[in-house]
């Protein structure tokens, strides 16, 4: 299991994996507003969701690996 893996586990144990949009925006900081326009995007640059009837949830993990996903690195060259 790589550092990145074993971390995200450990954090994991302790928080709660699915969220609610209020918790999603209170420890990610994305708004709800946000949020909805993120979900309906069609690319793959929109935020991974789960939905239950009306209820949207968002996987901790998916959403740790989605951050990680789309990280933008600096120019090295600069």
């Amino acid at each position: 299991m790589t550092n990145t893996n074993t971390a995200m586990s450990e954090a994991i144990n302790t928080q709660k994996r699915w969220l609610s949009p209020a918790e999603l925006e209170a420890e990610y900081g994305f708004s709800k507003s946000t949020q909805a326009k993120m979900r309906m995007t069609s690319s793959c640059s929109s935020i991974p969701f789960s939905k239950i009837g009306k209820y949207v949830r968002y996987d901790r993990i998916a959403i740790d690996k989605w951050l990680e996903d789309h990280q933008v690195q600096g120019c090295v060259a600069c």
